[in-house]
């Protein structure tokens, strides 16, 4: 009887994280850790230009919802690189990966979702 046909998303999904669990296990933490650490000093000067701006514009919270966005980046950083410190421990390293990538993922998207509520004055 032949195998149920999956998804094709399906299939690279699976794909893609059994090429990623053979390959260096420090390999996407590589790129994450550095583009994280940029992504804080982002919020952080977003944080220090919309104190500059609250004189004119009035109070918001943007610089506060930055602040919570670079915790994101921060911990982004902090799981890249302990995956990439722990990579002898390769189920570790990779689950610490996986940490990573959701969280400069979300960091981006939540940055993404200030900028709009900001340009339309919504925070």
């Amino acid at each position: 009887m032949p195998e149920p046909t999956r998804p094709f998303w399906a299939r690279a999904f699976q794909r893609g994280r059994l090429l990623r669990r053979t390959a260096d296990a420090a390999g996407l933490s590589r790129h994450i850790l550095p583009s994280a650490a940029t992504m804080i000093g982002v919020c952080t000067t977003l944080i220090g230009l919309v104190k500059i701006l609250e004189a004119r514009i009035g109070p918001s919270h943007v610089d506060e919802y930055a602040a919570l966005t670079a915790l994101l980046f921060l911990a982004s950083s902090a799981a890249s690189y302990l995956s990439m410190r722990w990579s002898s421990e390769k189920a570790l390293s990779v689950r610490l990966e996986d940490v990573a990538d959701s969280c400069f993922v979300l960091g981006l998207l939540c940055l993404c979702l200030i900028s709009l509520l900001f340009a339309y004055e919504a925070v």
